[in-house]
């Protein structure tokens, strides 16, 4: 059947449902070429206006997995091919941790993961800084990675969802990135062209994340469990809380450092709200994996898992499979850039944090270089924060709102004006807020305790 692409992106501007026929049209003709950006970018403003049925989103995600090659897993042996996804947020290191747990606990996990932009920093940008480490192996590399360590973290492969790639550079420039039915088949093309059994997603929300508000959040999880399930991959979701930096860094291979002390249970290591986030997901990962009975049992496989260090034996075969070094996870300092000015941002005055405006935080560490501004700037991986506050605690004069890693004196200074300025400081704690706000799953929603 032969279709006219502006008749399709009539029919979806006057708000018409689509068939699988025509929009398997619109993704051939994005992968071909055959159809022109200004027709694909006038169908992404018709679908940002219009949305899409349950039944179009799930059309869209399997034409655009189609678009490709998709890898299968069956010969690698051991268990479940599992995954985890971000909506993003920062300070949020939460893969490093949770990929070689799942390993650790038999499963199998090929993460495809992405790069920062914004005020979010990207899982790759972060092992970037890990001297070695590919983020783009061939598809042999990464087969051999999961044999060898059970889990691998890299970039997505040209040949995996090439329609995604060429639709989100359009959304990108088009200011149609917002789009839900659109952020649900690109989240979704790339995992399951990956291969997967199970999927857990971690949608942030708060003054920090992509989805600010809790209704927004929600509408994303339930679009990406709905159209998951239904294109046959078992997903379930957890809203977690983004109104604070998740974890004591911000950047790249501080936030590594911070992964690595994590992992080998150090003193002080792991931060309890990122501990909490990390647990919760690798539960849920386990139990749609079948290979726990119910979440508590899911807590406490991965938490030994971490306890008696399988975990970050994972994580070093990971990197060395990888092409990073040998020793990584005994000697991290040996091996990440560290940078050339390190100094402790104090606060004007003392008292409790109040409040935090968790993207202006992000946005201090892309000032400092440790992020982008635009899709081809350079990353200084060595730049960022460690000792981050958080809220409710004591900040004064010998305890700082965090440290500034910089590439000079005027940098950091500007990082510590713009911390002052993002940090509220009063005389109360305030209330605690969970961490794991909402579980998303197919059968609806339920707070968390």
């Amino acid at each position: 059947m032969s279709f006219l692409p502006q008749e399709i992106i009539r029919r979806k501007r006057d708000g018409a449902a689509l068939s699988t026929e025509e929009i398997a049209f619109m993704v051939r003709g994005l992968t071909d070429g055959s159809i022109s950006e200004g027709q694909i970018a006038a169908f992404a403003m018709a679908v940002f206006f219009r949305g899409m049925t349950m039944d179009e989103r799930v059309a869209l995600t399997r034409c655009m997995v189609e678009s490709g090659e998709t890898l299968s897993w069956g010969d690698a042996g051991g268990g479940p091919v599992l995954d985890k996804h971000s909506t993003g947020g920062v300070g949020d290191k939460v893969s490093l941790m949770l990929a070689p747990i799942l390993a650790a606990c038999g499963a199998l996990v090929p993460m495809i993961s992405g790069r920062g932009l914004g005020h979010t920093g990207g899982t790759l940008d972060k092992l970037d800084s890990i001297p070695g480490y590919d983020t783009a192996p061939d598809i042999g590399r990464f087969r051999r990675c999961i044999a060898e360590a059970g889990c691998a973290i890299i970039g997505q492969t040209a040949d995996l969802a090439p329609a995604d790639r060429r639709l989100y550079a359009i959304r990108d420039v088009t200011a149609t990135v917002e789009s839900i039915p659109l952020i649900t088949a690109s989240i979704l093309s790339k995992k399951l062209a990956a291969g997967l059994e199970g999927l857990v997603m971690d949608v942030k929300t708060g003054n920090g994340a992509f989805a600010a508000e809790l209704s927004m959040a929600r509408e994303l999880a339930e679009s990406i469990v709905a159209v998951a399930n239904g294109a046959g991959l078992k997903t379930a979701a957890l809203i977690t809380d983004m109104n604070q930096v998740l974890g004591r860094s911000v950047g790249n291979a501080v936030e590594v450092a911070e992964s690595v002390a994590f992992l080998r249970g150090d003193k002080g290591g792991r931060d309890a709200r990122l501990l909490e986030v990390v647990l919760a997901l690798a539960a849920e990962m386990l139990v749609i994996g079948g290979l726990a009975q119910d979440r508590t049992a899911g807590q406490a496989m991965a938490r030994t898992a971490l306890d008696d260090r399988r975990a970050a034996a994972a994580f070093q075969r990971m990197v060395a499979a990888l092409g990073g070094p040998s020793d990584f996870i005994g000697r991290p300092d040996a091996h990440l850039p560290a940078a050339p000015v390190s100094v402790a941002c104090f606060p004007d005055a003392a008292g409790i944090v109040t409040g935090m405006d968790t993207r202006a935080v992000g946005v201090a560490v892309v000032a400092l270089g440790g992020g982008r501004r635009h899709a081809d700037d350079a990353i200084d991986p060595a730049v960022g924060l460690t000792q981050m506050c958080g809220l409710g605690e004591r900040v004064d004069g010998a305890h700082p709102l965090a440290v500034i890693h910089a590439a000079d004196a005027d940098s950091a200074e500007a990082a510590c004006r713009a911390l002052r300025e993002a940090i509220e400081i009063g005389g109360d704690a305030p209330p605690v807020a969970p961490i794991v706000v909402e579980r998303v799953h197919a059968g609806g929603v339920e707070a968390m305790p």
